[in-house]
């Protein structure tokens, strides 16, 4: 085999690596609307099948496609579509066991000639798993052995030596892309059960509930808004995590007010010792400001920022306090620069 050395001029500064660096990302985007041209009717022939999947979508390839393979598998995950990744250089040494016959295998493969890949289709044939091929090539063993083939057509790598996966891997990242969110949109996978999948990190921070960090139960301090302030200070116990606020109800439980320690602090700064054995609902804040449980910990963050406060209760559909919210609760939530605005409002 001859390989014909093909003359590249040197990259000279850095205007010349810019302008490399662009075209590749062209090139690599005109594939990608090459590719999107080119999908058809097989395409919806593999959302059926993994539609109708009761197992999970078993995703395999070698090399560079086994990478791509586990990002596909990690959005379907994310997205409502239960998937893992079975590389196939392990699979023919034991791991193959991990395929359930109510599975539908992905294979990957450019070329749709991957050896190891082609090994495991009578093993899929054997174990009954409907087998949906992702390939370049129209006419590989892969694509005509596999139930359902998506081709993405022929794909020219922008590597500079045409050899290291390049356009192609992005093509397939691109097309699992659209298999997961087309999947997802039929599921009606709604923004709650992204954050199920998504407790930590940013993710989990921007959709986690109040109810998943508010004070509840025991760690509340509350009391009867006809209580005067020293019966009410007097009874009320502290458990958990400190807090600087007193819920006050009326006779029928629903929040009536709120009266923080500042505001005590307040009283006896003014020596206005006779409002302590004075009904508390003098001196609270009635009709606060308030938040219903199942509110998006970034929605009551909005409310600390615009509303300038401390303390933020949680009530129910009544208007029953069932949490609070404290700023102390959200500083290690939240960004550092909502942090630092939140600081500056305590």
């Amino acid at each position: 085999m001859t390989f014909h050395v093909v003359e590249r001029p040197p990259l000279r500064g850095e205007w010349d690596q810019l302008q490399y660096a662009q075209q590749i990302v062209r090139a690599e985007a005109a594939a990608l609307q090459q590719v999107a041209d080119r999908l058809d009717a097989n395409f919806v022939r593999a959302v059926d099948l993994v539609l109708a999947c009761r197992g999970r979508v078993c995703i395999t390839g070698t090399g560079k496609s086994a990478d791509v393979g586990q990002k596909i598998a990690g959005t379907f995950n994310s997205t409502g579509t239960r998937a893992y990744l079975l590389d196939a250089t392990r699979a023919v040494h034991g791991d193959l066991g991990m395929v359930h016959p109510d599975d539908v295998a992905l294979a990957l493969s450019h070329s749709g000639e991957s050896e190891e890949v082609l090994r495991l289709l009578p093993s899929f044939r054997h174990i009954g798993v409907a087998l949906i091929a992702l390939t370049s090539r129209r006419h590989s063993t892969l694509a005509r052995q596999a139930d359902v083939a998506i081709v993405l057509g022929p794909l020219e790598e922008v590597c500079p030596l045409g050899l290291a996966p390049s356009t192609s891997t992005t093509a397939m990242i691109a097309v699992g892309d659209a298999l997961a969110f087309v999947l997802m949109r039929l599921r009606d996978f709604s923004r709650e059960d992204f954050a199920r999948f998504h407790p930590a990190g940013s993710l989990g921070r921007q959709l986690l509930k109040v109810d998943n960090v508010m004070r509840r139960d025991g760690a509340l301090r509350l009391a009867r808004c006809h209580n005067t302030v020293r019966e009410v200070f007097a009874a009320v116990q502290r458990f958990g995590r400190r807090t600087g606020a007193i819920m006050l109800t009326d006779d029928d439980g629903r929040l009536a007010g709120i009266f923080t320690d500042s505001d005590l602090a307040r009283l006896i700064e003014q020596r206005r010792d006779e409002a302590l054995d004075q009904p508390i609902a003098n001196v609270m804040t009635p009709r606060p400001i308030t938040i219903p449980q199942g509110t998006r910990l970034a929605d009551a963050v909005q409310v600390f920022q615009r509303r300038k406060i401390s303390e933020l209760p949680v009530v129910d559909a009544a208007g029953r306090p069932v949490g609070l919210i404290d700023i102390t609760d959200v500083i290690g939530l939240i960004s550092r620069e909502e942090a630092e605005q939140l600081t500056r409002v305590a």
